[in-house]
This record gives structure tokens, C-alpha cells and sequence, in this order.
């Protein structure tokens, strides 16, 4: 069976006709910068995470077979 990929569809909408009197411009900047921070950060993790398994895997390697420590 063929493997099917989903597409992703992204409506645009404009602003709306009523402000929203609870979220200033300054909130909505934070809030996005802050969504931003953590992606970025979630991603350098991620990195690392598959820096140090590609080093214990090499490790693992260059371990003689059949001496387990």
C-alpha cells in the first residue's frame, strides 16, 4: 500500500470588526515570542538529544562483543 500524505490547509482570515478590548498589541507580541522561544528551544533539545545517542551508539560500537560492563 502506497503511503498517503495528508496536506495541510491554511486558511487566511482578516482581522475582525470588533477590537479585542482584553489583548493589547503588546500581549499578543509576548505571547508570540514567547510560542517562538519555546519552539526554538524544543528544537536545540532535540538536536542534542540526537547528538549524544549518535555518540553512545558509536560507543557502543567500538566496545569489544560479548564484554558487557
Amino acid at each position: 500500500m502506497a503511503l498517503k500524505r495528508d496536506r495541510i490547509s491554511i486558511e487566511v482570515v482578516g482581522p475582525s470588526a470588533t477590537p479585542e478590548p482584553a489583548r493589547n498589541g503588546v500581549s499578543r507580541a509576548d505571547e508570540a515570542v514567547l510560542i517562538l522561544a519555546r519552539l526554538i528551544g524544543r528544537q536545540i533539545a532535540r538536536e542534542q538529544f540526537e547528538r549524544k545517542l549518535k555518540l553512545e551508539r558509536r560507543a557502543q560500537r567500538k566496545r569489544p562483543a560479548g564484554r558487557d560492563v
